[in-house]
């Protein structure tokens, strides 16, 4: 049997609205107050209601009941308190109908309340702008309040406050590690004490210093004694390397590390032929692409042999580029010496080796030009003995390989045993982290801005992802490999160019893939502030040791020059080796170098420093020229660095004093002697060859031996004073501050010429 909810609405007490939402808060589908529910879905309403009033008040009515049922029971009389207090046999009075409707008020009471509560939740959710405007100033009025409630302390209050936590701290015997020097307010702050305390007890020591001033170790020690405090001078805890600070290089775990491929460095002398047996490798033609046939940059190439990937780092041969190989065998896992058969081993050849055993790398000898006429493998494996290399086949450890670049001769023989020694090696990384590598070489490109050739080490590196390489950070914009092919990531073992730094990092620093770019920049600033810190660290002061060396160094004369290359390592490597050019006389000053083209602002600090722009591979812009020919200034561009040291050398010799040599000018022969009033003796002569010239200085030859060298003090011809007197004519000659002339004696007359140092 069903009944409509408007009829138990009316039993209820209830408006038909209101109990449509119970009836649907219940879970019951009823659309109107002409929809019908069965009799157990009434009975379960009613539980439920009745549950949810027990659950809401701790006291109230009794818990609804059918109102049929209710009825019966309200016909029956129940007794009254007040009847037992009246006479016996009054008649009993019956129950007033108020009592049976207050339950029911109740009930009404409570289900409004439960229908309010519905309605706000559902006005919540209508309206979240609102609700949350409602929260957001109800917050604020109880931060006012709170703010009031702190305010209610009064002044002296708070200074009672202040002084117990000073009384607090002064009681901590705990020691306090000071880094000098530091300031007054510093230093307060460190012992927690006012900074008017401070500076009093410094007035007291006859100190005047403000908050800001600093103060050395022994007033600190000082200031610490008065205020009862022991003190350490020395770095911070915290004082961490920015890797450490920053976590960008994690250790791995042994079960995340997987085999990677080897990374081989090809080393050796200038023109041995190390490009041109890379070239065979790889095949690929990059030696016509170098200015006069010389590797002078790092390259960094991949290459597939018997399904495994090698990785090549070609490196300069030349004396300039020693830090670029120094660089390249730190990064390696193999060193392959190339050594030509018809060479021999030869200076750079020894610095390689020196190179590979710091970096404790093991070493694979190539002995390239095996074709070549005069080659001679013994005597070059009898030469590397020497340099502590002793090849297998003569009981020793280090492979040595004949091979030709030329007929390709040796080269799969090369590979395979580069592949033995990387087996050997088991080398590992793990590949599921943020990428961590070496910045192989870097340049600044005039359309696509800094570009760096990175090698991955650690982790992989995806397209988008943050770098940052000392001050320089950026996301990644554009990645390509060794093929100039675009790709997505690079795993361990990769070289990558990368394009979307903010500067161009140097050649040799570590580069990480960080997690956004409020860390890259963060890292970059600290790096920043370090080297503002070393650079400010190493600056020269003044002090009584050094000040005569100060004023020694002001009679140096100083060549000023301006480095502009393509490449970061190419700069180093020019700066190094002019450096190498400075002597006791001329001091060479790299005032400023980079990469890049050469601009206006280099011509006009080339112009304020009085200095020589060189450039290496690039090219002054149009404006740079103008104003270069406008301020004077000397611009040259070279593109091999031979070239640069020769007119160095040149430039250097010409800032040193020169030579003075004798040039003879002539010969005479002494005729006859006359003594004047003043007792100087005239030497009347003849001269045999050449010319006497009044300006120059003469030696006085007797038996061919130099009795006497000084200038002439006048010549004449005749009776009137000459210039000079030619071979076959006769004058007179008074020698200045000497009169042993004696008849026979021969006068060889010179001039002193200056002539320019060469080194």
């Amino acid at each position: 049997m069903s009944i409509r909810v408007y009829t138990l609405a009316k039993e209820l007490g209830l408006a038909s609205k209101d109990l449509v939402e119970l009836l649907k808060m219940a879970g019951l589908e009823v659309t109107s107050h002409m929809s019908s529910i069965t009799e157990e879905e009434k009975d379960q309403f009613l539980q439920s209601l009745n549950a949810s009033k027990k659950d809401s008040q701790k006291e109230g009515p009794a818990p609804l009941k059918d109102p049929a049922k209710e009825e019966k029971e309200n016909k029956e009389p129940a007794p009254s308190p007040k009847a037992e207090k009246k006479k016996p046999g009054a008649p009993a009075q019956k129950k007033k109908p108020e009592d049976k409707k207050a339950p029911l008020s109740h009930e009404k009471k409570q289900a409004e309340k439960d229908i309010l509560e519905g309605e706000k939740d559902k006005e919540e959710k209508e309206s979240p702008s609102k609700n949350r405007k409602r929260q957001d100033k109800k917050k604020k009025q109880d931060k006012k309040k709170e703010v009031r409630g702190k305010d209610k302390k009064s002044r002296s209050q708070r200074r009672r406050e202040r002084v117990a936590k000073e009384e607090q701290a002064r009681e901590d015997d705990s020691i306090v590690v000071l880094q000098v020097p530091i300031t007054v307010k510093e230093f307060a702050e460190e012992l927690h004490v006012s900074v008017a305390q401070v500076i009093k007890k410094l007035i007291e020591l006859g100190i005047m210093a403000s908050q800001n001033e600093s103060i050395d170790e022994d007033v600190a020690l000082l200031l610490a004694e008065e205020f009862g405090k022991e003190v350490e001078f020395g770095l911070p805890e915290s004082d961490q390397s920015v890797e450490e600070i920053f976590n960008l290089d994690p250790e791995d775990d042994e079960a995340s590390l997987e085999g990677r491929s080897p990374v081989i460095t090809v080393m050796g002398h200038v023109d041995h032929g190390k490009t041109s047996l890379l070239d065979v490798i790889k095949r690929s033609h990059v030696t016509d692409s170098e200015a006069g046939g010389i590797t002078q940059h790092i390259g960094a190439y991949v290459v597939d042999f018997e399904d495994k990937k090698l990785t090549f780092l070609d490196t300069p041969g030349h004396e300039a580029f020693t830090s670029m190989r120094s660089r390249g065998a730190q990064i390696t896992d193999i060193a392959i010496l190339v050594v030509a058969a018809d060479d021999g081993v030869m200076p750079q050849t020894i610095e390689a080796i020196n190179h590979a055993k710091v970096a404790e790398v093991p070493i694979i000898v190539a002995i390239n030009k095996i074709d070549r006429e005069g080659a001679n493998v013994d005597r070059v494996k009898q030469e590397l003995t020497e340099q502590g290399l002793v090849p297998e086949d003569w009981g020793g450890d280090t492979i040595m390989v004949p091979v030709s670049a030329k007929t390709e001769e040796g080269i799969d023989e090369l590979l395979e045993m580069t592949l033995l020694v990387a087996e050997m090696l088991e080398l590992k990384a793990n590949p599921h982290r943020l990428a961590v590598g070496t910045v192989v070489e870097a340049r600044l490109d005039k359309g696509k801005g800094p570009m760096a050739t990175i090698l991955i080490q650690k982790g992989t590196l995806k397209f988008g992802q943050y770098l940052v390489s000392g001050v320089s950070y950026g996301h990644i914009r554009a990645m390509t490999n060794d093929k100039k092919k675009n790709v997505g990531q690079a795993g361990p073992s990769t070289p990558v160019v990368v394009q979307g730094l903010s500067g161009v990092p140097n050649a040799g620093d570590a580069i990480y893939a960080v997690e956004d770019e409020k860390v890259a920049k963060e890292v970059a600033q600290r790096n920043l502030a370090d080297l503002r810190e070393e650079k400010l660290a190493s600056t020269n002061k003044v002090s009584l040791e050094n000040l005569f060396a100060k004023i020694q160094e002001g009679e140096l004369k100083d060549l000023n020059i301006i480095i502009k290359a393509d490449v970061k390592g190419t700069v180093e490597a020019i700066s190094q080796s002019l450096e190498k050019l400075s002597n006791e006389e001329v001091k060479i000053n790299i005032i400023h170098s980079g990469v890049g083209g050469i601009t206006e602002s280099d011509v006009t600090l080339a112009s304020a420093s009085n200095a020589l722009v060189i450039g290496f591979n690039v090219r002054p812009n149009i404006m740079a020229l103008d104003l270069a020919k406008q301020e004077e200034i000397d611009v040259r561009t070279y593109r091999v660095i031979y070239d640069i040291i020769e007119d160095m050398k040149a430039a250097v010799a010409g800032l040193l004093d020169p030579d003075i040599v004798e040039e003879v000018q002539g010969r005479c022969e002494v005729r006859e002697t006359f003594k004047l009033p003043n007792k100087n003796i005239v030497a009347g002569i003849y001269v045999l060859k050449g010319k006497i010239i009044r300006s120059g200085y003469v030696k006085v030859l007797r038996d061919d031996v130099i009795i006497h060298d000084g200038p002439i003090g006048s010549l004449q011809r005749f009776q009137d004073d000459a210039k000079e007197i030619a071979a076959g004519y006769e004058g007179g000659m008074l020698i200045e501050g000497f009169n042993d002339i004696q008849v026979g004696d021969v006068f060889e007359c010179y001039i002193e010429k200056e002539v320019k140092k060469e080194i």
